[in-house]
């Protein structure tokens, strides 16, 4: 059974990616065809919201596949047909979104709040280790400590040397 597993699991590992791309999307020209591969693999599809659109099985990723197509066959560039899908849906509509004004936020929020983190790691790790270097007793406390611990008497000995159930 072991062995029947191992290979299973290795045959899956070998199937390769399956897209969405119907075969009547596909173009005949393969320089096109690869060319809307590519602009499709970065457009995302605004259904599943984490995948490409050349991966997506959605109507709107279909659609969107087609539009691109349709673009390339008329003789767009690939830039103009992300602009115009950008134009038609907004800048969501990419997944890798470009480094621009109104996004920067973005783009430097990240960063910042790992930089805090850092910040306040390292703050922490100060303070405590100065906590844990101010902790050590001086000479007359561990004295005075020792006279405490010598002069209590041993409650806990007591009743298990009587030989009592304790309550």
């Amino acid at each position: 059974m072991n062995r029947f597993l191992m290979v299973l699991i290795l045959l899956v590992s070998f199937v390769p990616a399956s897209f969405a791309v119907q075969p009547d999307e596909v173009l005949d020209d393969p320089a096109l065809e690869q060319r809307a591969r590519d602009i499709s693999a970065g457009l995302r599809c605004l259904v599943c919201q984490n995948q490409s659109i050349d991966d997506s099985d959605a109507d709107l990723a279909r659609d969107l596949r087609i539009v691109v197509r349709e673009r390339l066959v008329a003789g767009d560039s690939n830039d103009e047909v992300v602009e115009f899908v950008v134009a038609r849906y907004g800048e969501f509509v990419l997944l890798k979104p470009t480094f621009s004004g109104h996004n920067l936020i973005l783009w430097i929020a990240a960063p910042l709040v790992f930089v805090i983190g850092l910040v306040i790691v390292f703050a922490v790790s100060l303070r405590q280790k100065r906590v844990t270097s101010d902790a050590t007793l001086t000479s007359e406390e561990a004295k005075m400590l020792a006279e405490l611990a010598e002069s209590e008497p041993d409650h806990g000995n007591e009743n298990q040397t009587s030989g009592k159930p304790t309550d």
